[in-house]
């Protein structure tokens, strides 16, 4: 498939409590909120991960492959009039995101091995998902759950993120209505993981404000931290 977008940089440090209020009020004095939050600035990501029985997705991540690729599901909240099929690339430290809107009736079709009206579907990521479920074996085989507080900055396409209380649902697979059970995933629930992406260059001040003693760039995924139990 003919990929439509570009690579961006991706950097993910694991901050403490304190580093996430010093880092918050420097870029909040620079950089614009996503205007998806809400008044209090966050939203919820739900992110259901699909992978083979194999655990392929999550042994290249582990093994550090190179080139690999991710399909979720996602929704915000508990919103399900916007929900989204997505496609994650990896390449080193790049990173391109594809993906394409389906209906809650295609998402519950989806999550229960309903798959032939994905054949004939308008989007090319939906019909790519199709055959590697079908070659692959791909299946839902966990959701992800975090808060996030994001901040963008125009030039060079700056977003800044800052993910907090991130839970896995274990061996729970009934992602169906939105109630499912779920722990922690990281070893502290004050836990947070702060993420950089940008296009071709990271503007000289928001790379100054993003100075802080201690910050060490990790290859953090939330994928993982919730595989950790099975």
């Amino acid at each position: 498939m003919k990929l439509p977008g570009t690579y961006r940089h991706e950097l993910k440090y694991p901050i403490n409590t304190a580093d996430y209020y010093a880092l918050r009020q420097r870029l909040s004095s620079f950089m614009k909120r996503d205007f998806h939050t809400g008044k209090d600035g966050f939203y919820t990501v739900h992110s259901i991960y699909f992978d083979n029985a194999d655990d392929k997705a999550l042994r290249e991540k582990i093994y550090g492959v190179q080139k690999r690729e991710k399909f979720r599901v996602r929704y915000y909240n508990e919103d399900f009039s916007f929900i989204s099929l997505e496609k994650k690339i990896k390449y080193d430290n790049l990173c391109m995101k594809l993906d394409a809107q389906i209906s809650k009736d295609e998402y519950l079709a989806l999550l229960s091995g309903e798959a032939e009206w994905m054949k004939s579907h308008p989007s090319e990521l939906v019909r790519e998902l199709y055959c590697k479920l079908k070659y692959q074996q791909l299946r839902p085989r966990v959701m992800v759950s975090y808060l996030r507080e994001p901040y963008v900055y125009p030039p060079g396409n700056v977003r800044v993120t800052f993910d907090s209380k991130i839970r896995t649902s274990l061996f729970s697979r009934n992602f169906f209505l939105g109630e499912v059970r779920d722990i922690c995933a990281t070893d502290s629930s004050g836990e947070i993981i702060l993420e950089v992406k940008y296009d071709a260059f990271l503007p000289e001040i928001i790379s100054c404000l993003l100075q802080t003693e201690g910050l060490r760039r990790q290859a953090f995924s939330k994928y993982g931290a919730c595989r950790r139990f099975g």
